[in-house]
């Protein structure tokens, strides 16, 4: 197979296998979207949907939780990883809506990416999944995929969004996301597969013998 044919077959089974997929964590908007996805840094998606509806009670909007101490934002978040410098970003991020953009979620990545805590695959899923706009996520899962796929040599997440966006419409790269971020939870995990065992390694690389030592993000 050759890349584009290895791509195109890519979709088509990821379709079969994922033809609706909501988004793993759990809001009601823009900016819940993004307190959650920030949340979700080393944590898994599943303590951030059971954490996030006591703070979204307290606080679900910027001006809300620009109220609350850090200390509080920190009650509610305890059991999430790296808990301490994620309530403070929230509360200074929610200060900074409110007195920079009238408590509203700005829509560019510049704007996104200078608020505290929020990175590149952050501010991404923002845009996509929030406001529709173009832009291709890169978690760990489809880093190491893309790279067993032989979809990129990412060397970074940087050049695997690049190479990924090559190869799929605009129009689909929100649902692929989702769709490769599941895949690798359930089929081609880390430990579970090696480049060699999952059916769409299996697929694309039919010859390949070696495991696949994949580039850390």
């Amino acid at each position: 197979m050759t890349k584009k044919e290895r791509a195109e077959y890519i979709a088509r089974k990821l379709d079969e296998l994922y033809p609706e997929l909501p988004i793993p964590l759990d809001h009601n908007d823009a900016y819940t979207l993004l307190i959650a996805v920030l949340l979700s840094a080393q944590c898994t998606d599943a303590r951030v949907n059971r954490v996030t509806p006591g703070l979204f009670a307290m606080a679900d909007t910027p001006q809300k939780m620009a109220q609350l101490s850090v200390d509080e934002i920190k009650a509610y978040i305890a059991t999430c990883g790296l808990a301490n410098s994620k309530a403070k970003n929230i509360h200074r991020l929610s200060e900074i809506l409110v007195e920079k953009y009238d408590g509203e979620v700005p829509r560019t990545f510049e704007q996104l990416e200078a608020l505290p805590g929020v990175g590149h695959k952050t501010a991404s899923v923002v845009m996509i999944h929030a406001f529709k706009i173009p832009a291709f996520p890169v978690d760990t899962h489809i880093h190491r995929l893309a790279q067993r796929w032989g979809l990129t040599k990412g060397k970074n997440v940087e050049q695997t969004e690049a190479d990924c966006k090559k190869l799929w419409p605009t129009e689909d790269w929100e649902k692929l996301h989702l769709q490769i971020i599941t895949y690798g939870r359930e089929h081609c995990t880390a430990r579970g597969c090696d480049g060699t065992k999952c059916e769409i390694c299996r697929t694309t690389h039919p010859n390949r013998k070696k495991p696949v030592i994949t580039n850390k993000a």
